[in-house]
């Protein structure tokens, strides 16, 4: 039963992500009419939907959502079962709390997916159901950097750019997570000879 303790991180993460998308959702206008300053110009709380994937991306046809969905889904069951085998072989304790923070975030998003195009009605309005459609709620904003890139660079050389992402409890949970393994996985996954 000690290998259960990381499920309980999943569940943090899952319950603050959705109480603070909640409140967000009621009590905060979206866009930049309800921006809340926390330090300064860098970090604000900014209430926008996301209809996609991470930055807005999206699936071109009108199953992408849905597709996206069920996708996620199964991604949350197979990193349950990861994670609860992982747990029971007692690999490292940094990597289970990571996994278990990346699984917690992965759920926080998905229950926006699911439920919000029905229980807060903000599913786009061209979607063939509210079920599965549901936009997710980012609001934690960090203004980076916004000016024009060189001309030499391709691509995007010349042209004005914003690094300004705007995310919300679930992706922190997930970006920490990998950011963890990606720095410790030395230790993480170090194999007794």
């Amino acid at each position: 039963m000690k290998h259960l303790k990381y499920f309980f991180l999943t569940l943090g993460v899952i319950i603050i992500d959705q109480v603070v998308k909640l409140v967000v959702h009621f009590n905060m206008a979206m866009g930049p009419t309800g921006e809340i300053s926390i330090l300064g110009d860098w970090f604000k709380l900014h209430y926008i939907l996301n209809r996609g994937m991470a930055f807005g991306l999206r699936f071109g046809s009108e199953y992408g959502k849905l597709g996206l969905t069920i996708f996620r889904m199964l991604a949350m069951v197979v990193i349950g079962i990861v994670l609860y085998r992982m747990a029971k072989k007692k690999y490292h304790p940094g990597l289970l709390w990571s996994i278990a923070a990346i699984l917690g975030g992965a759920i926080g998003n998905v229950i926006d997916s699911i439920f919000y195009g029905v229980f807060l009605d903000n599913a786009p309005y061209d979607v063939i159901t509210p079920w599965f459609h549901g936009q997710v709620i980012d609001m934690l904003y960090l203004d980076v950097w916004e000016g024009y890139l060189a001309d030499w660079i391709p691509i995007w050389g010349g042209k004005k750019v914003a690094l300004w992402p705007i995310f919300n409890i679930a992706d922190a949970a997930i970006f920490i997570g990998v950011f963890v393994i990606l720095i410790f996985q030395k230790r993480f996954l170090k194999r007794e000879v």
